[in-house]
């Protein structure tokens, strides 16, 4: 009897532990973003976005797609230059921030305008809490923002070719 009383107590606590968390992950996910002044200084109908972009970008700019690994046009770029939004054109970043991070999408350790430039938001999509990176003209997905760069910074702005374009020297 004691036995049966234990192992049911044990069910239940741990049937109100998933379901707790179930519970929690179910909030998380449903608020994809939240905080810090994402309001963009560049607004565009669906349709001028549409118009303006190829589909690829459009799909990773206004929809927060993720283009596969590896395929972008300036994962291996060396070229020197600025990288600027391709919704926008706002200088992002340029050539001597980008290093090879061998992940396979373009990286680099820090931003032009200290802040100004790019947005960071809070992303709980897909069951985890990352730093998604935004233009912060235009609102468009560049990529995420993580703490795992090789340089002095140590971060790692991971951000998918289709969002750019690079201004050559």
């Amino acid at each position: 009897m004691k036995t049966t009383y234990i192992t049911l107590t044990a069910v239940l606590s741990l049937s109100t532990i998933l379901s707790s968390c179930t519970q929690a992950q179910t909030n998380k996910s449903t608020k994809t973003m939240t905080n810090e002044n994402t309001t963009p200084k560049l607004t565009k109908t669906d349709a001028e976005w549409a118009k303006q972009l190829t589909p690829e970008q459009y799909d990773v700019l206004r929809n927060k797609g993720t283009e596969r690994a590896f395929t972008g046009k300036y994962t291996d770029t060396k070229d020197k230059g600025i990288y600027c939004c391709a919704g926008c054109g706002a200088e992002l970043f340029t050539d001597t921030q980008k290093f090879d991070s061998h992940c396979g999408w373009p990286s680099f350790d820090e931003e032009l305008g200290k802040g100004e430039k790019i947005k960071k938001i809070t992303d709980y999509s897909h069951g985890m809490t990352r730093t998604e990176i935004v233009c912060a003209k235009c609102g468009g997905h560049l990529g995420h923002l993580f703490d795992d760069g090789p340089s002095l910074t140590k971060k790692r702005y991971c951000v998918n070719s289709a969002s750019l374009n690079l201004i050559k020297k």
